[in-house]
């Protein structure tokens, strides 16, 4: 008898991975029509992108060229200093020498420009009343912290701060610092800035809300920027999304143990939210770590939410509660 419930039981198991295949290839069929779709709706927004190249427009500027850029760019040239600071500075080895680099590093910007213009076009389609702004290159003097600044109608870029992550003007900044200047996270950091205009910080203080937080302003990048990879998303290194991919449960675990999630513990923010070498559980992996694994996990249920209701929309996402939200995901980490 149990040669033949063997041989039954692998027919039924050929037979079960059979329909498996057949229904797994009608779902992959229909999410790339759904999202071949999307492209095209995405595509056809009608979108002129207004960039100007400041950091070229000075480069190329003589002396005689000052008093016509400070009234047209104000806000680069503050009142308290004369045009000589400027005029100085045209011929400042620093600054020469970080315009040649960008110069290398962006060359026309013609990629560049094509991905804000898709960018743009992304957050028009989720965001009708989104009006694109107007786009500034500058060099800042590697001022990292403030490398993206968006307005209602201006979005200034330093390019100086995304030269790869191994340039020599960052070899004083920690590694977690450095590894995101590098201009494969430009348009994750322009997203970001967006994301936070609309994305309103939780009044109730848990970790679990601020986790929220962070996990909808991930998935709002995620949106806008489809063909992102998840590193690019967070500001992760392929190697980082991994080792958070693979102990995705034992974080979890750990949070729930530790019965962290309603915790309002301020002190949580810099073990798990805020940018860090790596998070701190107080256990040997976390050298292994990379930070803000609070932020990642806060994605991951957004994600699961997402999932369970994929009719709501970005702005229906925003308004959830997080709490709200949490129960409605079912969220399980991955195993």
């Amino acid at each position: 008898m149990c040669p033949v419930n063997l041989k039954a039981g692998i027919l039924i198991m050929k037979g079960m991975l059979k329909y498996f295949f057949i229904f797994f290839g009608i779902f992959l069929i229909v999410s790339c029509r759904e999202e071949g779709k999307l492209a095209k709706m995405v595509s056809e927004i009608p979108m002129e992108l207004d960039l100007v190249r400041f950091d070229r427009m000075f480069a190329e500027a003589s002396a005689e060229d000052i008093p016509e850029l400070r009234n047209d760019f104000p806000y680069f040239f503050p009142e308290q200093f004369s045009d000589s600071v400027w005029i100085s500075k045209l011929t400042d080895t620093l600054q020469l020498e970080l315009q040649s680099e960008v110069d290398q590093a962006f060359g026309d910007f013609q990629q560049e420009r094509a991905d804000l213009e898709l960018l743009f076009k992304h957050i028009k389609y989720y965001f009708p009343a989104f009006k694109a702004p107007k786009v500034i290159t500058l060099i800042s003097e590697v001022q990292y912290q403030n490398r993206v600044v968006l307005t209602d109608s201006l979005l200034l870029l330093g390019l100086d701060n995304y030269l790869g992550s191994d340039h020599r003007f960052y070899a004083g900044l920690p590694n977690y610092m450095a590894k995101v200047l590098d201009k494969r996270y430009l348009t994750s950091d322009i997203a970001s800035a967006f994301a936070k205009k609309v994305n309103s910080y939780p009044r109730n203080r848990t970790f679990l809300s601020r986790m929220v937080y962070y996990g909808k302003e991930l998935y709002v990048k995620e949106r806008l920027l489809p063909s992102n990879s998840d590193a690019q998303i967070i500001g992760y290194t392929d190697e980082e999304v991994r080792w958070a991919q693979n102990n995705e449960e034992q974080i979890w675990r750990y949070f729930i143990e530790q019965e962290l999630l309603y915790s309002t513990d301020s002190q949580l923010d810099r073990r798990f939210l805020d940018p860090a070498p790596f998070s701190k559980f107080g256990l040997e992996l976390d050298s292994e770590s990379p930070g803000r694994l609070g932020r990642y996990i806060g994605w991951q249920i957004v994600r699961r939410f997402m999932d369970e209701n994929p009719e709501l929309t970005l702005i229906e996402l925003l308004d959830m509660s997080p709490d709200e939200l949490f129960k409605e995901s079912n969220y399980k980490p991955r195993r």
